[in-house]
């Protein structure tokens, strides 16, 4: 008996199968013969014949015969019955063993044998014919006599693992038998239904894909013909890619860019968020990426360019021009934050054009004063409707420079509310550590401003932020003295002004007492910007002779002055003529500059009250608390006039509110006046902080008070003595006319101011 594994086949009695001769010899090693019995074994795994024992097979097999051989060379096989096989052996891959048949348990009626046969084809009979092959493979199955040479046919074709295939050959009974053969042709049908409709469906898949892949490159390319012949009609997304690719942006920029634009190609024109995503590809692709190369610096130049634009401010001048040599040596393109701090007009905001022009950068402006919403600095977020990026990328977008000269304006104004604090948002704009990776919330992605060269400016300091502050370097700007306004208006001002209206040189002349008299008479600031506004009323005044008619050549003089600008305006505190026991002279700071202000003190019958007037403020008044206190100590025997008498101290121009320490030593010299009646001299103005053990402290804004005081028509003033460091920022025409007297405590104080 000849022994031949199957694999993937299922057999059963009163099938008939087909071998080809060159297959059935390579089984059995022996040329197919008509009647050889034949005993098929079914294999556990795909070993070789020749490693197989008894395990590697099932017990249960089929026994057949060759039921004859056609003219193509295959043999047909006839299954005759199941056997139970035993005493399994190989000798080298011969395979032999004994084999007993085994008859099946019939406990299936033909006609339920014909039903379920029925069944099944036809099951399979619509499930083949939606394919391809199915118009061959319908006429097969309708040529099936029965279900087991169903069975035999499909078996091949299932997934079916070798015990379960087994287990329909081992089972007796037909009707358990037909059950599992049932099952694994309904299973058979579904898995390969659902393997075709999952390749249909990637099939469908990779086609749409393919499909729109080639649509797309051809729209491209009908596209870019379309741009070559009418470059004015660039889509925005096309527009937008060569952006992308040509700013130079940084990795982290570049893919959040590349997002918003594969979100803009999506949404098209039509879709809502299309202007959104838009506008920031516009702001993002408009800044400037690429690092600019670091120019020499020119100090030569940096200084002409100075002195060309500027009258004075020498020592503003000479911090700039260091500033300008340390970037040289260390090649950068920034330096150390300026801060200019000085009075309205001074000429804070337009040196840094100046700046700006003599290294030959970009400039650009940003005021901050009255911001409150931190979002002015970072910029919005961009899932807020209406959002905008922040004013420093806003700026930086405008020069489209990475390296600026940017002037912070009145960071002194910055307020503070519920919106966040813009002064803590600043902190990152300014600060060289931080500012190399700023992001603007509305771009969320970091921009260098580590080559911004940032310059500040403010009124005072007293307001900006103490951390702010730190970061920058504090340059202040003193008021111009009457010379340096002259020389200003004459050089500056003037001929700039007559430019900007059309006045032609030989059409108005200014003499040089008419322009002194406008500084002394029309105007009372540290600066030069009401200056320029009445130089400005006097040109329009003369443009409008001139367009009459009524002159051809207009010359204004002192005396004709009045008939241009009318009465004069400007009302400067002179010192007064007539020494009086308890007035004294002293000095202020206000935003406009420094002016004089008298202090008057007197006792008048009352129960040894205070009486404050002139709208002072609370430091103001405990300086008077503190005068009180010194004035009983140091004169004791005229200290009973208060037990009986009401001090009462006045400061002039009530209308006007006034806070600060430095009138502190000009109170007390008017208390001790008013008690002893000793007068002070009118020729005489102090300024100076006092403490309660009579120490003189230093104050701010000297150069100012002493402008003032020589304008008024002092001669002599006493300052605390550690301000005399401060001497060398006055201008020296003001130093020749006064004769300013260091003091250290109070009673050097009253010895030098109180006569008699």
């Amino acid at each position: 008996m000849i022994i031949i594994p199957v694999h993937d086949m299922i057999l059963f009695p009163k099938v008939n199968f087909y071998f080809k001769k060159e297959a059935y010899k390579q089984w059995s090693g022996t040329e197919a013969e008509t009647g050889a019995e034949i005993l098929f074994l079914l294999q556990r795994g795909e070993k070789e014949i020749k490693d197989c024992t008894a395990e590697d097979f099932y017990p249960v097999g089929m026994l057949a015969e060759v039921a004859g051989i056609d003219s193509e060379g295959l043999v047909q096989i006839r299954v005759h019955a199941r056997a139970d096989v035993e005493d399994i052996e190989n000798d080298g891959g011969s395979l032999s063993a004994s084999a007993a048949a085994r008859p099946d348990k019939v406990d299936l009626s033909q006609e339920e044998t014909d039903e379920i046969f029925g069944r099944l084809r036809q099951a399979l009979l619509q499930f083949v014919q939606g394919y391809q092959w199915g118009v061959w493979v319908r006429n097969i199955v309708q040529r099936w006599s029965s279900l087991e040479e169903m069975i035999c046919a499909v078996s091949g074709y299932m997934n079916l693992e070798w015990k379960d295939k087994y287990a329909i050959m081992e089972v007796d009974s037909l009707r358990e038998r037909y059950a599992l053969i049932e099952r694994a042709v309904y299973e058979f049908i579904e898995e390969s239904r659902v393997t075709q409709e999952a390749q249909s469906a990637q099939q469908e898949s990779h086609e749409q894909t393919y499909r729109e892949a080639a649509i797309k490159k051809q729209l491209g390319f009908l596209q870019k013909q379309l741009e070559e012949m009418h470059p004015e009609n660039t889509s925005d997304a096309a527009r937008f890619e060569e952006l992308i690719v040509s700013s130079g942006m940084n990795e982290t920029a570049r893919r959040e860019a590349e997002k918003v634009l594969n979100r803009m190609k999506q949404e098209g024109k039509d879709g809502h968020e299309y202007a959104m995503l838009y506008d920031y590809l516009d702001f993002v692709t408009g800044l400037a990426w690429k690092k600019a190369e670091i120019p020499d610096i020119n100090l030569d130049k940096v200084e002409k360019t100075l002195d060309e634009d500027h009258y004075g401010l020498a020592k503003v001048k000479e911090r700039i021009v260091q500033q300008m040599a340390v970037m040289a040596l260390n090649k950068k393109q920034s330096g150390s934050i300026l801060l200019f701090v000085g009075a309205p007009g001074t000429g804070k905001t337009s040196i840094g054009q100046s700046i700006a022009r003599s290294l030959g950068r970009k400039y650009v402006r940003i005021s901050l004063g009255g911001i409150r919403d931190e979002a002015e600095i970072r910029g919005h977020r961009r899932t807020y409707i209406g959002a905008m990026p922040g004013r420093i990328m806003q700026g930086m977008k405008q020069c489209a420079a990475t390296n600026p000269v940017m002037v912070l304006d009145e960071v002194d104004k910055l307020a503070k509310d519920y919106g966040g604090d813009p002064a803590s948002a600043l902190l990152e704009v300014l600060d060289p550590e931080q500012n190399s990776t700023f992001t603007d919330h509305y771009m969320n992605v970091p921009y260098d401003l580590s080559d911004v060269l940032f310059v500040c400016t403010a009124n005072t300091a007293d307001t900006i932020p103490e951390p702010l502050l730190n970061r920058m370097e504090v340059i202040q700007f003193p008021g111009y003295t009457a010379v340096e306004k002259f020389e200003i208006a004459k050089r500056h001002l003037l001929p700039d002004v007559m430019k900007e209206m059309g006045i032609a040189a030989s059409d108005l002349k200014v003499t040089a007492p008419a322009l002194r008299k406008i500084i002394d008479e029309y105007t009372m600031e540290s600066g030069v910007r009401g200056l320029k506004r009445q130089i400005s009323t006097l040109c329009r005044s003369a443009a409008v002779r001139l367009v009459r008619g009524e002159q051809k050549r207009i010359t204004v003089t002192g005396k004709k002055l009045e008939e241009f600008l009318g009465k004069k305006r400007a009302y400067h505190d002179k010192k007064i003529d007539t020494a009086v026991p308890g007035v004294v002279t002293g000095l202020a700071y206000t935003s406009a500059g420094g002016e004089i202000l008298f202090v008057e003190a007197r006792l008048i019958p009352g129960d040894g009250g205070l009486i404050i007037t002139g709208q002072l403020g609370d430091v103001m008044k405990e300086s008077v608390q503190i005068a009180v206190s010194l004035a009983k100590s140091l004169y004791p025997k005229q200290a009973e006039l208060f037990k009986e008498n009401t001090l009462h101290i006045h400061v002039p121009a009530g209308a006007v509110p006034k806070d600060g320490p430095s009138a502190g030593i000009t109170i007390t010299t008017a208390i001790v006046s008013a008690l002893t009646g000793k007068t002070v001299s009118t020729e005489l103005a102090m300024t100076g902080e006092i403490s309660l053990r009579g120490s003189v402290l230093p104050i701010g804004g000297l150069p100012e008070k002493l402008m003032a005081a020589q304008r008024a028509g002092i001669k002599k003033v006493l300052i605390p003595a550690p301000n005399v460091p401060d001497l060398s920022e006055v201008a020296e025409e003001v130093r020749e006319k006064l004769e300013v007297i260091p003091v250290k405590r109070i009673s050097d104080v009253l010895e030098l101011a109180l006569q008699n």
